[in-house]
């Protein structure tokens, strides 16, 4: 059985029109692959990976054969292929589009390592190579919409985190313990945060920062501050927003002083925490 990646694995048959396929890397991952895809005819060949692949359908349905079964994943199902795990996937009537990403043992081992508060952690395992999780598939959809766009890699790095660990806590055998508290560690990420609100702060960053590891570190700042870490760092930006706006800054000039990717997305979050756009407020302290 040959060791192949999903480029590989794709270019074995020639798309027809009306099928795409898109494969896309995340930086901040290591390189780590991920794929979107429509087909109504291609079908893989049997082949594997040493990599996990974790992905959900969103529309139409799959056949694919796992661990000597034959499946049918729809809309709101979520797959887990192990590293080497023979398989294939083809279209059932109508044909399908999905998403997918192919995980190194060694982050699922890091994320898993954080669920369960220790270091000495095996490979994890999902019990079930397919469940219907439509709430897990759509944070998994939403992080990779994310990485794909590459607008706000924060946000697409602690999105696919979340994701991560939700397939593990809800479907693979760990046991998971409740987080604890980690004031002085989440102090001095929020404190670096606050200083540097406009650079590309990556997860990484963070955990140098205060010694946590990434995942540990989104659990811990929302027990202690009820936010992510993404979540608080927009939050800061707009705050520092609504000052310059004060000052009668234009909102173009005070998206991009402020670490927004553009005015469009200072706009967005800007009136969802304040009720009115960053152009309104302006006016209003100008008048």
């Amino acid at each position: 059985m040959d060791l192949i990646s999903q480029g590989e694995a794709l270019a074995q048959t020639p798309l027809l029109p009306g099928e795409h396929a898109r494969i896309f890397t995340a930086a901040r991952f290591d390189g780590l692959e991920f794929l979107s895809a429509q087909f109504s005819t291609h079908a893989y060949a049997p082949h594997v990976h040493e990599t996990y692949a974790v992905g959900t359908i969103e529309a139409g349905c799959e056949i694919w054969h796992a661990r000597g079964r034959r499946m049918y994943a729809g809309a709101g199902d979520v797959v887990f292929n192990h590293p080497f795990d023979v398989h294939d996937g083809l279209p059932h009537e109508g044909g399908y589009r999905y998403r997918m990403s192919y995980p190194t043992i060694e982050l699922m081992r890091e994320i898993a390592a954080s669920l369960m508060q220790r270091d000495d952690v095996g490979t994890p395992f999902f019990h079930e190579p397919m469940v219907r999780d439509p709430d897990v598939s759509a944070l998994f959809v939403a992080a990779h919409r994310l990485l794909d766009e590459g607008n706000d890699m924060l946000a697409g790095e602690e999105a696919l985190l979340r994701a991560y660990g939700s397939c593990l806590a809800k479907h693979a055998d760990l046991t998971v313990r409740e987080v604890g508290r980690e004031q002085g560690p989440v102090a001095l990420a929020k404190a670096m945060l606050e200083a540097r609100h406009d650079e590309d702060l990556s997860l990484a960053d963070l955990s140098r920062a205060c010694g946590l590891p990434r995942h540990h570190l989104i659990r811990a700042f929302r027990h202690e501050t009820g936010l992510t870490p993404h979540a608080w760092l927009v939050d800061v930006r707009v705050r520092r927003a609504r000052d310059r706006l004060r000052r009668g800054e234009a909102p173009s000039a005070v998206a991009a002083a402020t670490g927004f990717c553009d005015q469009a997305h200072l706009t967005r979050a800007f009136k969802a925490r304040l009720g009115v756009t960053p152009g309104a407020f302006r006016a209003a302290h100008l008048s």
